[in-house]
């Protein structure tokens, strides 16, 4: 065959195989599985009906399926009831989710027996895209929600609960006004969210943004978070966490913790928050422990980093003395042991004059904390105040404030 075409008939393939790849969505690592539409189902996306039997079908039948598989949620409102979305899925090698529509949960909480509105359980292989939206609907609630009063509270549902996963990644989900948090990550590994946005009145209730426990390998990364709580909160039993480029406030800032609260927890290690923007918060990067620890645990390796502060309270803080009500019975110390906990190139203006606070466990004096390249000025333009206890904190770099000039009185 002539030279002239060969190129010819190269072009016509190339033209009809793009052509096909992308009418078929075929994937370049394999051959593309069964596609399944909430549609199909029986969904009538009208914002009234109730569509949780249609997702539960289109799961169902997805799940038992092979290869890769697609779920696709068009445009539209879907009115749903507290769901599980449970693995495994043993033939399924990777399971997308295409969420291009909104998802309005149920305001009847009578019908939620769990504290969880959208779970996903047991799965490995999940991908959630297609930049859709769930919406809580949770200010018809929030006037219920006694778990920013008491200790012991019975919790509102967690809008969207991932559990015992296995390498997830979500990318461009909104959520909007949730019960409670708009997502917990429980005892997953490699699990990875990006281009988040999470959104709720500032003085909406434990409404955390993200919250992280009993995991691994976790990645959350360009979120956008203005919440009533926490922006991220770190719990207990994570390893080897990255937080990066999340944009907080209003909220409660950027946490690690609350730990020390419970008997069954374990220890923290490896967790990095950096290159992210605080901004009007009620507190900037936090280490948080319960007063009274039940049993002894460690959070080690520590490090925030890159991280500008705008009108934010409480930039830095370590409070081992922490109770958010008026009365948490003993005032024993905690009992969580922090080490070589690092702050490194944080500035911007504090909303209090007391920039930073390192309050230590008396019983377990804080090891190793690192200040450097720290500039943080009291929002009038004078200088901030830094504020410590049972601590030796060791400088390096420019440090503004330095010294602990301000001692925490006595509760």
């Amino acid at each position: 065959m002539a030279p002239q075409s060969l190129k010819v008939l190269a072009l016509f393939v190339c033209i009809s195989w793009c052509a096909f790849a992308e009418a078929g969505d075929v994937e370049m690592d394999g051959a593309a599985g069964a596609t399944f539409s909430v549609g199909t189902y029986g969904a009538r996306a009208d914002g009234k009906t109730d569509d949780s039997n249609a997702f539960m079908k289109t799961w169902q039948a997805a799940c038992a399926s092979s290869g890769k598989v697609k779920i696709q949620i068009p445009g539209g409102k879907y009115l749903l009831g507290p769901l599980t979305f449970s693995g495994p899925c043993p033939k399924v090698t990777m399971l997308t989710i295409v969420h291009k529509g909104t998802l309005l949960a149920s305001t009847n909480l009578g019908k939620f027996k769990s504290d969880v509105w959208l779970e996903f359980y047991g799965v490995k292989g999940l991908r959630i895209s297609g930049g859709g939206t769930v919406d809580g609907q949770g200010a018809a609630a929030w006037d219920k929600n006694s778990c920013h009063k008491m200790k012991n509270c019975q919790a509102l549902p967690v809008s969207v609960k991932f559990i015992g996963m296995n390498d997830t990644i979500v990318r461009g989900l909104t959520s909007v006004n949730p019960k409670f948090f708009h997502m917990a990550v429980i005892d997953c590994q490699r699990f990875t969210a990006t281009d988040l946005t999470l959104t709720a009145p500032e003085d909406s209730p434990n409404t955390d943004g993200c919250h992280i426990e009993g995991s691994t390998g976790v990645e959350i990364s360009r979120a956008k978070i203005g919440t009533g709580d926490d922006c991220i909160s770190i719990g207990h039993g994570n390893t080897d966490v990255l937080i990066s480029s999340v944009e907080c406030g209003p909220g409660h800032g950027l946490s690690i913790g609350s730990l020390g609260k419970y008997k069954y927890e374990k220890d923290v290690k490896g967790l990095i928050i950096r290159d992210s923007k605080i901004t009007s918060t009620q507190n900037g990067v936090r280490i948080k422990t319960w007063e009274n620890s039940p049993v002894s645990t460690i959070a080690t390796n520590i490090t925030f980093e890159n991280i500008i502060m705008s009108n934010v309270s409480n930039p830095i803080i370590i409070d081992q003395t922490y109770c958010p009500f008026k009365n948490c019975g003993s005032k024993d110390p905690s009992k969580v042991k922090l080490s070589n906990i690092h702050f490194t190139n944080i500035r911007g203006t504090s909303a209090t004059p007391v920039a930073v606070t390192l309050e230590c466990s008396k019983g377990y004096p804080c090891q190793n904390v690192n200040l450097k390249d720290i500039q943080l000025k009291y929002i009038n333009g004078s200088d901030a105040t830094l504020a410590c206890a049972n601590v030796s904190p060791q400088f390096s770099g420019t440090v503004n404030p330095k010294k602990c000039t301000a001692p925490i009185a006595a509760a």
